[in-house]
């Protein structure tokens, strides 16, 4: 009788399609730079909070970056919206019966990142993981220098990390957010070669990206978030932005280009955390009836060139991955589930 139940079980209900990119967390001593950056630069709507906290609007949620104050200089936590409680619950369940911890944010955490409530839990790289059901809405007016920013339904953007171990880091969306496999980019950089998962959790391309170096287990990147994407929602919006980051005196890390997988147009500034954040425009939707992963050869079609490297910048860059060799990588084992390309 056991093993008939164990058969006509149905299995659990996919969360893909209930889950969208809703907020990150910076940690920073930065912040008058910061608030240049995210405010007159890159155009979007900034409050003060507190001399600890200040956020980041994009559209009518309260907040879509938190930035508070503290050493890290790097992302440490991503909150991702998921559309009911029912997901909410089966999300948490899914990562206690990895006995894996997750714990409740507290009512401060939930009011800075304006949600009503929150769980978080264990992330790769050391990046906390948060879900969220409700967003707190204001209707306050925006005060941006961008037209506005592309949010709804496909979440606000992506994350791109790079790793030493990506299909464990693949292994562990899946098993927390059924997220699949979009394409691959394969890319040399200064002789290095390059291999690149983009994974979706809704409509949007990718709200995930990996890099990882192909024969040597290397990870040149100091933070531990690589970039973050958010998109316009005007091609003029790009190039507004573009144009002010290079009158402000922040770097710019690549050029104006467009991605060969995406088709999104866009650009990568430096910020003043040292990590890249990019603005982009008009990507492509994956369409689940007829979508195949693919494998495309570079990153960009054209553009993208990288803007100011020297010599002595890329030996940096083997420097920290050299020493990315005596440090084990945080992936969540428990979470990793079964193994992949």
């Amino acid at each position: 009788m056991n093993t008939l139940n164990t058969l006509m079980r149905s299995p659990a209900p996919s969360v893909f399609g209930a889950v969208h990119l809703g907020y990150i967390v910076i940690e920073t001593r930065r912040f008058a730079a910061w608030r240049r950056f995210g405010e007159e630069a890159i155009g979007m709507h900034h409050d003060a909070l507190d001399t600890n906290a200040m956020r980041f609007r994009l559209d009518e949620q309260e907040c879509r970056f938190l930035i508070q104050y503290g050493p890290a200089e790097d992302a440490v936590a991503t909150g991702w919206h998921v559309d009911d409680h029912t997901t909410f619950e089966q999300i948490e369940a899914r990562i206690r019966a990895h006995s894996v911890r997750a714990v409740q944010g507290t009512a401060e955490e939930a009011a800075l990142r304006g949600v009503e409530r929150l769980l978080r839990f264990p992330g790769p790289k050391g990046i906390t993981q948060e879900i969220y059901t409700n967003p707190l809405k204001t209707a306050q007016p925006l005060r941006m220098r961008a037209s506005g920013f592309v949010t709804g339904d496909a979440g606000m953007g992506h994350i791109a990390l790079t790793s030493t171990k990506p299909t464990q880091l693949r292994g562990y969306f899946n098993t927390v957010f059924d997220a699949r496999l979009t394409d691959y980019i394969d890319e040399t950089i200064s002789g290095v070669k390059l291999k690149i998962r983009f994974l979706r959790v809704n409509e949007r391309h990718h709200s995930i990206a990996i890099a990882a170096t192909r024969g040597l287990p290397l990870d040149p990147v100091r933070t531990r978030v690589q970039h973050l994407n958010i998109q316009a929602a005007t091609l003029d919006d790009v190039a507004t932005s573009y144009q002010r980051v290079r009158e402000l005196g922040f770097e710019m890390a690549l050029t104006v280009g467009q991605h060969t997988n995406d088709r999104e147009l866009s650009y990568y500034a430096r910020t003043p955390s040292g990590f890249e954040w990019e603005v982009g425009w008009n990507p492509i939707t994956v369409d689940e009836s007829t979508w195949q992963p693919t494998t495309h050869q570079g990153i960009s079609v054209w553009g993208h060139t990288p803007v100011g490297q020297t010599v002595i910048d890329k030996l940096d860059q083997f420097r920290r991955g050299a020493l990315s060799l005596t440090h084990a990588e945080d992936t969540v084992p428990a979470l990793h589930g079964p193994r992949r390309r």
